[in-house]
């Protein structure tokens, strides 16, 4: 599962496609995670504000990693057909 997210919305969103590719609900994430079914809500829905530390706590209960590499040079509108 390769994706882009250079947004805090993007972020959000390919955290929630993440859990819904591993059937799992907000309130089992949170579970695993450490933390509350409604900072899930809230990251999922837009990440703007969240703590460094649980986006991390996130991505170690979905099993990812976060790479940072350069960005590309890919224009606004072929971002959306990526999602």
């Amino acid at each position: 599962m390769d994706q882009i997210a250079r947004t805090t919305k993007d972020l959000g969103n390919t955290l929630r496609r993440a859990r819904k590719a591993q059937n799992l609900t907000q309130a089992e994430l949170a579970s695993r995670a450490g933390i509350w079914q409604r900072t899930v809500s809230n990251i999922e829905t837009s990440a703007s504000g969240a703590k460094v530390d649980t986006i991390f706590d996130l991505l170690a209960a979905l099993d990812l990693e976060l790479h940072i590499v350069p960005r590309s040079k890919i224009r606004p509108s072929d971002l959306e057909d990526m999602f």
